[in-house]
């Protein structure tokens, strides 16, 4: 099963996003250390239920949150996206030291990002 690993908030103000949810939730907050702003979320203890996610500067004024799924081939996964009423928004692209991330739309048009694992992806 693909299941959902990550979620991206975007901010047109990011720290104060950060300080909303560390105040209310007790998020932690982490620095990415990768070309684009990104700060890593860890929303509680690895033994309990729930994911981590990230946030991020809000590219587009009409961009949603955006929840990630684990899948074990990306190119097989945008190729079923397709063929069954899906739509690739953003190509495969290279998360470095990650592995691979593309974003498609549902039929009913949600985002969603979907995250090969690999290390060496560059």
């Amino acid at each position: 099963m693909n299941r959902p690993v990550h979620f991206e908030i975007p901010a047109n103000n990011p720290e104060t996003i950060m300080n909303f949810f560390s105040t209310v939730f007790g998020w932690k907050f982490d620095k990415w250390d990768g070309p684009t702003p990104y700060w890593m979320v860890t929303t509680g203890p690895t033994d309990t239920p729930g994911i981590n996610g990230g946030i991020m500067p809000r590219r587009d004024p009409a961009q949603p949150m955006v929840n990630t799924l684990d899948v074990e081939n990306l190119d097989a996964t945008l190729d079923a996206v397709a063929a069954n009423g899906g739509t690739v928004v953003v190509p495969k692209m290279p998360v470095p030291s990650v592995g691979w991330l593309a974003y498609f739309k549902d039929p009913e048009g949600n985002i969603h990002g979907a995250m090969q694992n690999d290390p060496n992806a560059k």
